[in-house]
């Protein structure tokens, strides 16, 4: 019988080198391997968020589950998808589609308008 084992345990936090300055709290996807950077716009490839500032090169822990007070891109309301976007923020996802539906970072579970929001990732 084969046994299942993750390569990381607890999966909530993942080490990875910074491509880019990063700041803690910025919403970071992959940028090259084993690499994050802070998110531009939306995208599939986001991986959770910074724990902690990182100089280009650096070590970096990002949180990929849980509970965060993000940068809020523009207006989102309380249970609104929220995305990736520029400048490791988030915004509301305006159009949900089957394209852009795997881009969502998570859940508002408060209402922001150009400030902070909470978000509940998965």
């Amino acid at each position: 019988m084969a046994v299942y084992a993750p390569n990381n345990f607890p999966a909530d936090r993942l080490s990875f080198t910074a491509g880019a300055a990063i700041t803690a709290g910025q919403v970071v996807y992959i940028s090259a391997a084993n690499t994050v950077s802070p998110t531009s716009a939306a995208t599939i490839a986001w991986v959770g968020v910074a724990a902690q500032d990182a100089a280009s090169g650096s070590l970096v822990t990002v949180m990929t589950e849980g509970v965060h007070t993000l940068a809020a891109s523009g207006s989102i309301a309380a249970g609104a998808n929220v995305i990736a976007a520029a400048s490791g923020a988030v915004a509301d996802q305006s159009t949900p589609s089957a394209g852009n539906d795997p881009q969502v970072v998570g859940v508002a579970l408060t209402a922001a308008a150009n400030n902070l929001v909470t978000v509940l990732i998965r």
